[in-house]
C-alpha cells in the first residue's frame, strides 16, 4: 500500500511540474514525506 501511495504522489508531482499550479508545493511536500517514510520502512525491514 505504501508503494501505491508513493506512485500516486509521484504522478501528481509530475503533473504539478507540468501544469505549474499552486498545488505543486503541497504535492512536493507530500512527496518528500512519502520518500522519508519509504526510506525508514526500508531501513527497518533490513534489521
Amino acid at each position: 500500500m505504501l508503494w501505491t501511495i508513493a506512485v500516486i504522489l509521484i504522478v501528481l508531482w509530475l503533473l504539478g511540474l507540468l501544469t505549474g499550479t499552486t498545488l505543486g508545493g503541497f504535492v512536493h511536500a507530500l512527496l518528500v514525506i512519502a520518500l522519508i517514510v519509504i526510506v525508514v520502512q526500508f531501513l527497518q525491514g533490513r534489521r
